[in-house]
């Protein structure tokens, strides 16, 4: 009952989170699910991916309640989102692949090195080029495709990577918000898929998984999740946008330092 507890907790804050931030909520989910799978004494080698497998396939019923609410209000550029979305499902598809194939310890230090790398880039805050703009179609193509590789290795949204890249590219915060929250669908859905498939023929996973999917967390995160995503969703339109990038690097590297004290332990 307590794991139940747990999901419901962990998917309410990814919820919050998903509409806040445009991220997905998989920054939290990951590491949260990975301490109550090892609590639930899972294969060791096999925490990670399940971790990361069952956010992704959260992430799907998350972003379509967080989308519909940032569409109510405007901020989704959905020519941005078709023309990544090319890119990000090959990405994605590779990706779930190669994470299948790497060690539970490794994908951890990966998941760990990309929360560090988010938050410091979100505390330097480099101001882009005023005349820059999104590139050509080749160019959201290769982005789209870094996006969706990297997110289904560590399994978030792609937010904590589509955010960035379109601020950089001079589009307005709560636009990128409202438009990664958007490109976090193809992610998640091309992810859930490859970690499933990829999963299929391992033995050693627990009762009621599919793949590297474990159901019970997956319906327990999802249903929570979509009902406090579009609540996230008005708080990113009333916060100042400096209080939500500062909130946002403090709690990667609130999370990120947890999993590395767990790893050198």
């Amino acid at each position: 009952m307590s794991h139940v507890l747990v999901y419901v907790a962990v998917g309410g804050l990814a919820g919050v989170l998903a509409g806040l931030l445009g991220v997905g909520g998989g920054v939290v989910i990951v590491p949260m699910l990975a301490l109550v799978f090892s609590a639930q004494h899972m294969p060791p080698a096999f925490v990670l991916h399940l971790a990361v497998g069952t956010s992704l396939a959260s992430i799907v019923f998350t972003s379509v309640s967080s989308v519909r609410a940032h569409h109510g209000r405007g901020a989704v550029d959905w020519q941005v989102v078709r023309r990544v979305t090319p890119g990000i499902v090959v990405g994605t598809l590779a990706g779930s692949s190669l994470a299948a194939r790497l060690s539970g310890r490794l994908l951890e230090g990966l998941f760990v090195a990309f929360l560090f790398f988010v938050a410091v880039q979100l505390i330097l805050d480099v101001k882009p080029r005023p005349s820059r703009q999104l590139p050509g179609a080749g160019g959201m193509f290769g982005a789209g495709s870094v996006i969706g590789a990297v997110s289904s290795l560590v399994g978030i949204g792609g937010g904590s990577m589509s955010v960035p890249f379109l601020v950089w590219c001079n589009v307005s915060v709560r636009n990128a918000i409202g438009t990664s929250a958007a490109i976090g669908f193809p992610v998640a859905l091309a992810g859930a898929v490859g970690y499933a498939a990829n999963g299929l023929g391992v033995e050693a996973l627990p009762p009621h998984s599919v793949g590297f999917v474990y159901l019970p967390a997956l319906l327990g995160v999802a249903l929570v999740s979509v009902l406090t995503a579009p609540f996230g969703a008005r708080l990113a339109h009333a916060l100042p946008v400096a209080h939500l990038k500062k909130a946002f690097a403090l709690l990667l590297a609130v999370v990120g330092t947890r999993m590395l004290g767990g790893m050198i332990g």
